[in-house]
Order: C-alpha cells, then structure tokens, then sequence
C-alpha cells in the first residue's frame, strides 16, 4: 500500500537490498498493458526492473463470491479489527492505528458490483495526525487478497493537505492482489498497478519463518520485498499469521506491530495496575490544572508503583513496555523532557496524556476495541482542551485534535444511542479549527468533553 508516511521505514532484523545504479534488463516496464488491466509505467534507464511476467501469480482473473470473508491467515483482514503499529520516521515517533470499519463499500469492477471490507488506517507523527487512509479489500474463491483502492488524506497541521495516492480499482485501474493465497518463494504480485501514478510489486523471498509477536513466537510468517517503482527503491515487509503486515521499513526508519486483536486478545480481566495508572493520568491533568502540584506528584508515585508492578509474573508486549516507559519517564520528568517535577504544566498534561494512551493500548488485550475507542475520544477531548487553553494555542494542534476526534467517531458513533449532540459540537469544533478562533474553540472543546463523559457508554 502507498503511504507517504512509509517512504523511509525499514524492519528489525531484515537487511533491505538498495540498487543505486541505474538499470534494465528482462521484466523492465514496457508501457504495454498487462493480462490484468493496467500498464506498467514506461520504462527509462534510471528505472528498476521489474519482474518476469512468468513469476507473478496476479494475473488470472479473480472470482469474488463472498469476497467479505477475508480469512488469509496472513491478512485475515476480515476478523482483524483493530491493530497497532509502532516505530519511527527518521527520528520521530510514529504511531498507526487500523481499525475495521462496520460499513462494506461495493465497487464497480468491470460491471459487477463487489462488495468490499473497509479499514481505516491513521497514522500520528510525533503525536499529531499525519496520515488517514480508507482502505477496502476484497478476498477471491481461491484465498488470495485483493486490494481495491483507498482514499487517502495527508496532513498538515491538522488539515488536509492533499490526497496524493487516492486510487479505486475499476476507475484508475485494475484490482490488486496483495497476498496469494499460498506464497511461494519467487511468486511475484503487484498490490498496486496504477500507471505514472502508484505502482508497487512485491517478490517473495522467504517463507515459513518464525518472528517474535506481541506475545511470543508466531510461525509461518514471510518476507516480500516490495519494488516501489517510481520512488526507486526497495522495501522489505514482513507478513505473519493472525496480523497481517507485521513489519516493514527503509533506510533506517521502522514500523512494527505492537499488537493486534483478536489475535492477541486475553480472557482475563483487565489487571488493577492498568486501571491506576490511567486514573491516575486524569487524576494528574486535573491536578495541573487546579495547579495542585503536591497531589500531581502524590499520583505520579502511585503510578510508577504501578506500572513496576505490572510486569510481574506478566508478559507485557515489549513494544508496548517500551511506549509506556517512555510516557512515564517524560512525566516524571528529566533534563530533556521536564514534566511534573519541573512544574511544566503543559509538559505534565501532554506527558499524562501519553500515559493514558499508552495504558489504553494495553488495556486493548483485555477489552473489546470499541471500548477502547470511547475511551480515546474521551482522551483527544482532554487532549483538545489541553492545547485550547494554553497561553498561545498553536492553531495547528487545534485543528489536529478535531480532526483526531471526527476519524475516531466514525469508528464509535454507532454505539452510541443518540449521537446527534456529539456531532453538532464536532461540527462547531471544525468551524472554530478552520477559523482559527482559539476562544469558540475551547468554548466547544469544553462542552464536547462535558458531553462525551456524561454521555458515553460505561464499561
């Protein structure tokens, strides 16, 4: 899948081979169409090449029968319903959230309508949104993926910036497949094929491997590397059973996934630990506020017993432990990030915050995802509240915040019994973000929050 956010992201443990030379040869684009509908982009000497038409798998026409049932098991996109991937874009803090959407999306594909799997993907750069894609899939009779096109939104500073790599199959080219049903080693397929536009093919180079998953070894996982013809690169990603796209990356940026549920999905309750410690993150946003700095530090101690103990005798997703001590050493407060013991308000806000955020995503083993999103709306509401009442709110995050909030909603609006109101004040929200008006803006931010606490369903 084109991301703008991926142009530079590589995986743990995987060297990613880089061809600076220019090159051609066999498999080079020709600009003809292929048997599957599309084109691969002219060809120039300063291309890489592609593959020999005689290795891919995607070329045979799909059967869509009940293309809703998506149970690849390595992009079982289908009963995958929410997933976390965390890592870095040359430096900073990357964080994307997929989430299956309740709502199919039928697609005209050469006369016959498909109805397909909807999932949205938003990535945060930084903390900030970055990045929101919808994406829609499709699984054919013999097992293999296809993927139908997305619409993409690029941000900055909250708002749109463009909407580069938007495609949909059947009116910008063919279907796409973007896993085969049973990959082979050398089976080469293209999950994108949009012309001087987007344009991705993958080889298979490994399969039946053995990755470390959120909660110990998974088997059978596989690596493609994936051509990114236009950019002129290569990029290596990892497939896993129960995940789906698991890892990936370029030039020394990463993303992993940290977890992913049902896949990951436990019986027990949710540990007392987690509750503390995102009680406590509310508990310190309302203390700095009443500027009471001795309850804030009395809370941030019951929080790093907390979160101490919670690793005994448990098996904490590493990528999650490593997220949650970070939130806590910045809350706590250091020489690089002073937070609580520097009486840094916005500092100590910001950091609890990410406490909380962090412990939702914890939490995510233990309850169900909608859950888990009512909770993070509430969150970006104290997080829009935040950033409207600083001494000079940056109109950026503002804007960013509501934006959060109406991409989060989609997920949740449905369960709620009367979300009129919700959606009355997120519309007086983005009208107060597109002016730039700071004081309607905390006005509407205010009553939002007010509203979502008293509204929302409880657990």
């Amino acid at each position: 899948m084109t991301r703008q956010i991926r142009k530079a992201l590589i995986p743990f443990g995987i060297s990613c081979a880089f061809v600076a030379a220019a090159c051609s040869g066999e498999g080079a684009g020709t600009g003809a169409p292929d048997t599957n509908g599309s084109a691969t982009p002219d060809a120039d000497e300063t291309m890489l090449p592609t593959a020999p038409e005689s290795q891919r798998v995607d070329l045979e026409p799909p059967v869509f029968s009940d293309p809703t049932t998506v149970d690849n098991p390595l992009f079982p996109i289908s009963g995958l319903h929410s997933a976390l991937l965390l890592g870095n874009v040359e430096g900073h803090p990357l964080r994307i959230e997929t989430t299956l959407l309740p709502d199919h999306k039928v697609i005209d594909l050469d006369g016959e309508e498909i109805e397909t799997l909807a999932s949205q993907f938003v990535a945060y750069l930084d903390g900030r949104i970055h990045e929101v894609a919808l994406d829609w899939y499709g699984q054919s009779d013999d097992g293999s993926v296809w993927y139908f096109g997305e619409d993409v939104f690029n941000y900055e500073d909250g708002v749109v910036a463009d909407t580069d790599g938007t495609w949909l199959a059947g009116a910008d080219g063919p279907v796409a497949m973007i896993m085969p049903a049973d990959p082979q080693v050398g089976d080469v397929y293209r999950p994108e094929n949009i012309p001087d536009s987007i344009f991705e093919e993958v080889t298979v180079t490994s399969i039946g491997l053995t990755v470390n998953g959120p909660r110990g070894p998974v088997d059978g996982a596989i690596i493609g590397e994936e051509l990114h013809l236009l950019e002129g690169y290569y990029e290596d990603k990892i497939f896993a059973p129960g995940y789906g796209e698991f890892a990936s990356g370029v030039d020394g940026s990463l993303e992993t996934l940290a977890i992913a549920v049902p896949t990951d999905a436990l019986s027990d309750p949710v540990p007392p630990e987690l509750q503390v410690l995102t009680d406590g993150a509310i508990a310190v946003v309302d203390a700095v506020e009443a500027d009471d700095w001795p309850a804030a530090a009395a809370t941030l101690d019951e929080m790093r017993i907390a979160w101490s103990t919670h690793g005994e005798g448990r098996q904490v997703p590493e990528n999650l432990a490593i997220q949650m001590d970070r939130a806590m050493d910045a809350l706590a407060g250091d020489a690089l990030s002073p937070a609580v013991d520097a009486r840094n308000g916005i500092g100590a806000s910001n950091a609890a915050l990410d406490v909380l955020q962090a412990s939702l995503d914890l939490q995510l083993q233990y309850r169900p995802p909608v859950e888990i999103d009512r909770e993070r709306f509430v969150g970006w509401t104290r997080q829009l509240v935040v950033d409207v009442g600083g001494a000079e709110p940056e109109p950026g995050n503002i804007a960013g915040d509501v934006t959060t909030l109406e991409w989060i909603w989609d997920r949740i609006a449905d369960t709620f019994d009367d979300g009129g109101d919700v959606e009355t004040l997120l519309d007086d929200l983005r009208t107060a973000a597109d002016e730039e008006d700071a004081e309607a803006a905390a006005d509407a931010a205010t009553d939002l929050f007010q509203l979502v606490e008293r509204i929302r369903p409880q657990s």
